[in-house]
Parts: C-alpha cells; sequence; structure tokens
C-alpha cells in the first residue's frame, strides 16, 4: 500500500492525461489550457453546436504527429489537445435517417413533427412543442463530416457517443427565457431548461451509435463511449460489431505447447495462440479500442469486457465529478475499478471548462484511483499515463 497519498506531490511532470473532457463548452477558458498542468485533453464533440469548435480548438493546441516522435516531456505546452467527434445520445433525436426520407437533404415541417413522433417515447402530439425542436439533420451527412475531421485529424477519436436511459429531452428556449442565458457557455446544451417527459427510443440512440461505431472500425479509430442507465444494451451493441469475429482462445493444452515450443526455439513460435489471437490490422466492424467514460457499471459487466475472446481493447476510466465514490471505499465505483485489469484503467475530469479547475478535478480522480488500487502516486500516474497512450493513440 502506498504511503499517504494525500501528501506526496502529485508528479505532473511525468504527464497526466484526461481521457474525457468537454473545455468547448466554456469557450473563454481555452486560452488557459497551455498553462495547465495536465499534459493532454482527449475533448470530446457532442452535438451540432460543437463538432467545428472542437476542430478549431485542435488546430490550435492540437497534439500532431511530430510530437509522437519525441518524449512527452518535450512536447510543447501548446499541444495539449486531443479532439474527438461524434454524437451523443443526449442529442439522437437531432439526427434522421435520410433513407427514411427519400434522401431528403432537410425536413419539410410535417416530416419533422413525423420523425419526433417516431423517435421520441412516450409518442407525443403536441406539435408546437415537436416544431419547437431543433430542426433535424440527416446522419449520412454527420457521418461524412465526421470522417472527414478524421481524416483531417489523424489521431483524433470519435466520441461522445453511447446510450442513455436516464437522461429527458429539455423544453425549447421561451422567448421570455432568452436573457436568462449564460452567454458563455456554447448552444445546445441543457443550460438549466426545464426538462420534458420525452426521451429518445433505444432503437434510435442503437442506430446512431452503431454507425459509429463502424466508422470507427473503417478509420481504425478509438470510441469514448457513454453509458448511463443503460449498461446491458451498452455491452450488447458493442459486443454485435464484434460477433463472428471473437479472438480464438487458447485451450490449456494450446498453451503448454506453445510455451514449450517458445522455450524450444527461444522465441515465439508461428504457432503461439497469443500471436495468433492478435487483432488483425485495417479496417474492422468494430473499433480497435473502447472508452467506457466515468463507467458506473458493476465489477460484473467489467468482466465481460475484458474477457479473452473480446477482440476490442476496452478500457475504464473514472472521474470525480460523475462517479459516485464511496467514503468508505468499498462502494459500487470501487469494486469496479478494482476488476479493471491495472493496464485498462484511465482517469478523466468529464469537466465543461478548462483550466486550474479540471486540473484540480484530474488530480482527485488519479489519487482516488491510486488509494483503490493501492498504487504508490508515482506509479500510478506512470500507469495511468501508458494506459492512455495505448487508447488513444495505440501505442505500447
Amino acid at each position: 500500500m502506498a504511503d499517504d497519498k494525500q501528501s506526496t506531490a502529485l508528479p505532473w511532470h511525468l504527464g497526466i492525461f484526461d481521457a474525457h473532457c468537454h473545455p468547448t463548452d466554456t469557450l473563454a477558458n481555452l486560452q488557459s489550457i497551455p498553462s495547465m498542468r495536465a499534459k493532454v485533453l482527449t475533448v470530446m464533440a457532442t452535438r451540432a453546436e460543437d463538432q467545428e469548435l472542437v476542430a478549431k480548438a485542435a488546430e490550435q493546441y492540437g497534439i500532431t504527429p511530430a510530437d509522437l516522435g519525441s518524449t512527452e516531456t518535450d512536447w510543447s505546452a501548446d499541444h495539449k489537445i486531443l479532439p474527438a467527434f461524434g454524437w451523443h445520445p443526449w442529442f439522437s433525436h437531432q439526427m434522421y435517417d435520410e433513407a427514411e426520407y427519400d434522401n431528403a437533404a432537410s425536413l419539410t415541417p410535417e416530416q419533422k413533427i413525423a420523425h419526433y413522433q417516431s423517435v421520441l417515447t412516450p409518442q407525443s402530439d403536441d406539435e408546437p412543442f415537436l416544431l419547437a425542436l431543433p430542426d433535424p439533420r440527416p446522419f449520412g451527412g454527420f457521418i461524412s463530416q465526421t470522417r472527414a475531421y478524421l481524416a483531417l485529424y489523424p489521431l483524433a477519436l470519435i466520441g461522445e457517443v453511447g446510450l442513455d436511459r436516464s437522461f429527458r429531452i429539455p423544453t425549447a428556449w421561451l422567448p421570455a427565457q432568452a436573457g436568462d442565458r449564460d452567454g458563455g457557455l456554447t448552444p445546445g446544451g441543457r443550460e438549466g431548461r426545464q426538462l420534458s417527459p420525452y426521451r429518445v427510443s433505444m432503437a434510435h440512440q442503437r442506430k446512431i451509435l452503431t454507425a459509429q461505431l463502424r466508422l470507427a472500425g473503417d478509420m481504425q479509430r478509438a470510441v469514448s463511449v457513454h453509458g448511463v442507465a443503460a449498461h446491458g444494451v451498452v455491452y450488447e451493441t458493442l459486443a454485435a460489431t464484434w460477433t463472428g469475429r471473437e479472438k480464438a482462445v487458447p485451450s490449456k493444452k494450446d498453451r503448454k505447447q506453445a510455451d514449450a515450443a517458445a522455450k524450444a526455439n527461444a522465441g515465439p513460435s508461428e504457432s503461439d495462440p497469443e500471436q495468433c489471437a492478435s487483432q488483425p490490422p485495417g479496417p474492422q466492424p468494430y473499433p480497435p479500442r473502447v472508452c467506457l467514460h466515468s463507467f458506473s457499471g458493476p465489477a460484473e459487466t467489467v468482466r465481460q469486457y475484458v474477457a479473452p475472446a473480446v477482440p476490442t481493447e476496452v478500457f475504464f476510466s473514472f472521474s470525480t465529478t460523475i462517479n459516485a465514490w464511496a467514503d468508505d471505499g468499498n462502494g459500487k465505483v470501487e469494486a469496479a475499478v478494482r476488476a479493471v485489469p491495472d493496464d485498462r484503467v484511465l482517469v478523466e475530469s468529464d469537466l465543461h471548462t478548462a483550466g486550474e479547475r479540471m486540473d484540480g478535478y484530474l488530480e482527485a480522480g488519479v489519487r482516488r484511483i491510486c488509494e483503490v488500487k493501492g498504487w504508490e502516486v508515482e506509479d500510478g500516474v506512470r500507469r495511468l499515463g501508458k494506459n492512455w497512450k495505448r487508447f488513444a493513440l495505440g501505442r505500447a
């Protein structure tokens, strides 16, 4: 067990990497990024209003392939962002399938009502409410745009995507509320608006998620996944992308034979089952790596994802903003952290504003994870940094 972690200075110089955050939600704070102690922020896009903002932030502060040729201690303080482009489940109702509307680039008011009636639950007959919702966007167009962003930013991820059974659609801003908006926040979020009784059907959410997962597989990019009150269906949706392509799990006999062959040849043999089970290169229908962000599922679910046959490398990130840590250290979150293999755990802030607050939440998260894992702080920081590089960049 480590010494008193709270009295041990955090070794920021070793590199602390935020696996999931949203600084473009508060644009005024972006200028504080170069002065942050965090090494890299993995910045998520979520909706129409922030895709271009994430791209612009990456253009200004993004890490580049050239950075990867040096040690992280040599990276410029101005190179701190790894962008991620995706459509969050909270906004999934704002997407429509063009194939259902004769490949229309936009919907008529009547089609808009029909679309929202088909994807919201319970079905709404409140036409003024439905017409006040954002005009839906063609999903194929979004996928094309995301593909273009990924090509432009070769280190970029896909995120934030996922499924959520709990959220409800906010009502539209009323004319009298226009002055109540916080002008410092990027539009499109809830921003304190009253919630309606409507949710997005799980079938529609899964369609939006699956298309983005397949894009990640096609372009071999990692994915950051949101899952709330839907751990089983998130697993089912992810597993559906790799069904039929699971890794071959060698038997105990096969492992013994491979070990004997390796010793005899002083190296791995061509029939080494671990070598044969490695992920095939090139496009696949499933993402190469996935992070379940601010993971709140049970330890049993962790074990499903890290089963030897799963071809996707699944990571789990934890925060102090979202995860409900127990005062006695024996809660559901702690049990999940203990179940996560040491080389699959990540830390995140999930914060909407850059600067000292984000650094503070990252430090709190690092210390929590180290405490639960029984790691010395310096060892924990090194482990978490190595894990992030493998998740985000595919680097060993």
